[in-house]
């Protein structure tokens, strides 16, 4: 494992990858966005419409030509050689991420790859909803964001571009509601509380102070910011 890793875990709509990002630009770290290999996954099997269960997305995401290149600008998934960040955005995507996710065979593919895409770096910020227990157990930092689910809600659809009235916030909410309750129900590396992870209620955090937090724990592992740096 690099000696360098930080692991940024939490429900849905949490800030986890804003955090991460801003996280991984301060300390000159690379910021790895672990879902965004599910989904590509995802993306794959509904172009290619294959169930989410089952073997045929176990193969295809064995036989799938998915790369995820680092650079200073993060970990940009690539299929067959095209980026596809935007594409795995998309509200098909969304929907349908959880029940590809909850595959073991999936995981275990995902976790190689996000273990062999760290080994090169100088250091990363890694988040998702199993980093901190699945694939790096041992990071010196571990974090766990959350929030209440209004704030969540009101998150994501900033994040998405959408309106922010009751109706929409009141849907959204019931969404990441599900979500939550799926990922923390499935049988294989559930969202849970990391060993030794620090929790952060952001609900009434700013963004910079959650970032700030963040930054001051990877001050006492790792040394002051210059020596990251």
């Amino acid at each position: 494992m690099p000696s360098r890793v930080i692991t940024i875990d939490g429900p849905a709509g949490s800030g986890k990858s804003t955090t991460a990002r801003a996280v991984a630009e301060h300390l000159g770290f690379v910021h790895v966005d672990s879902g965004a290999l599910y989904r590509a996954v995802t993306l794959a099997a509904l172009d290619a419409e294959v169930p989410m269960a089952g073997q045929r997305i176990v193969a295809l995401a064995r036989a799938l030509p998915v790369r995820l290149p680092l650079s200073r600008d993060g970990a940009r998934p690539e299929v067959a050689g095209v980026d596809v960040s935007a594409e795995i955005r998309a509200d098909r995507v969304t929907r349908n991420v959880s029940q590809v996710a909850a595959l073991p065979e999936v995981r275990e593919w995902v976790n190689e790859a996000l273990r062999a895409a760290a080994e090169d770096a100088p250091g990363v910020v890694m988040d998702g909803r199993d980093i901190g227990s699945v694939v790096f157990p041992d990071a010196r930092v571990k974090v766990f964001l959350t929030a209440n689910p209004t704030e969540r809600a009101q998150r994501r659809l900033a994040e998405q571009g959408r309106p922010s009235d009751r109706r929409s916030v009141e849907t959204a909410e019931k969404e990441i509601s599900r979500r939550d309750a799926f990922d923390a129900g499935r049988d294989v590396a559930p969202l849970q509380i990391p060993d030794g992870a620090v929790v952060i209620d952001t609900t009434t955090m700013s963004f910079e102070q959650q970032v700030d937090h963040v930054l001051e724990l990877a001050r006492q592992a790792f040394g002051s910011l210059d020596t990251i740096s």
